[in-house]
């Protein structure tokens, strides 16, 4: 049975909360191998000790990636996605570290049900919380979503 919410399901204000991720050594690792982006902040622990944080930082956009799997572990959009639109006003708040706990608040900003019978426009923010309920990014993530009873 599907969980899936579509265009009309959603209402401005309405807020969705995932369940916790915690941030692996091997996250950092493999995030850095599939970027390229092996900066010291990320990958030299020596270097990182030294820094005003003492630790490696996880990269921003891993962050982000996590935010979007934290957001399919929801499965509201699972039957009813189309596309996602757009990565808006992103901010980068607080650091991550390895062994943070993440979770997302999905929050709907904008219902716009323009003009096609298939499809509308839903506006979202993203905020990634860690597990002492900091905001560590924070963001608005526009999609297509699909309205009942369409293919």
């Amino acid at each position: 049975m599907s969980n899936s919410l579509f265009f009309e399901d959603f209402q401005i204000g309405q807020s969705f909360e995932s369940g916790g991720r915690t941030v692996t050594e091997s996250d950092l690792t493999f995030f850095s191998m599939l970027s390229g982006d092996w900066n010291p902040i990320h990958a030299d622990a020596e270097f990182a000790g030294k820094t005003r944080y003492e630790q490696r930082l996880v990269h921003g956009a891993l962050g982000i990636a996590i935010a979007t799997g934290l957001l399919h572990q929801l499965g509201i959009f699972h039957d009813s996605a189309v596309a996602m639109m757009s990565l808006n006003e992103w901010k980068f708040v607080a650091p991550i570290f390895v062994g943070d706990t993440l979770r997302l608040r999905l929050e709907i900003l904008e219902l716009d049900a323009g003009k096609s019978e298939r499809v509308g426009r839903l506006g979202r923010r993203f905020v990634v919380l860690n597990q002492r309920d900091e905001i560590v990014q924070d963001g608005r993530s526009d999609m297509l979503i699909r309205k009942r009873g369409t293919q």
